[in-house]
Parts: structure tokens; C-alpha cells; sequence
């Protein structure tokens, strides 16, 4: 990822889920907020509840690529979690990736 980082601390994650705007569709919840920098953190969440370890990293791989490849998109300065529901661990790329774009701009974060 380029022009972003991996946002990791518990705290960081909390804060977002309590005072970050959200958005879900059928394969992912996404939370935003800004975080006052010029460049955006990307935080994934994947329960143990959803799959096996292989396919929790799947899942997780899948979500950063998404991101990857359509990082140029984003405006900048937000700190993003994508939270992943039941139905990802049997979605396509394309179904991912679609309802990531999808909510993204409705939470407008896309440029």
C-alpha cells in the first residue's frame, strides 16, 4: 500500500467503532473517520467465528488487495476498518470488491 498504513492498535479500532461514521452491505462493514494526517490506515477484521485460519487469511488478503488496487481513489486523511460478516467467507473477489467500492463512496471517501 502505497500511500497508506496498517492501523493496529485496540484503541484506535475502538475509537473508530464508537465515534467513526459505518456503512454494511452483505459481505463487509466499513467504518470511517478522519484522522487529521495526510495519508489513510487501513484496519481488517475478521472474527475466528467466520472460518478456519485459512480462510479468515483469505478473507483478510482479499480485503487488502481490494484496497491495494484501488488505493488512488480514496481521498486522503481517513482511517478506514473493514469488518467482514458470515457470507464473505463464500463471496467472490468481485462481490468483495464491489460492495467495498460500493460503500465507500456512499460514505464519501472515494474521490
Amino acid at each position: 500500500m502505497l500511500f497508506s498504513q496498517s492501523l493496529k492498535s485496540n484503541r484506535s479500532f475502538r475509537r473508530l467503532y464508537s465515534k467513526g461514521r459505518s456503512a454494511g452491505a452483505k459481505t463487509l462493514v466499513l467504518y470511517c473517520r478522519g484522522n487529521g494526517s495526510a495519508g489513510n490506515r487501513l484496519g481488517i477484521t475478521v472474527s475466528a467465528k467466520l472460518a478456519g485460519a485459512v480462510g479468515r487469511n483469505r478473507i483478510r488478503r482479499r480485503i487488502r488487495e481490494i484496497y491495494r488496487t484501488n488505493e488512488a481513489r480514496f481521498k486522503p486523511g481517513y482511517d478506514i476498518v473493514a469488518v467482514a460478516r458470515h457470507s464473505a467467507a463464500g463471496a467472490s473477489y468481485s462481490q468483495m470488491e464491489e460492495d467495498f467500492l460500493r460503500l465507500a463512496g456512499s460514505m464519501g471517501i472515494l474521490k
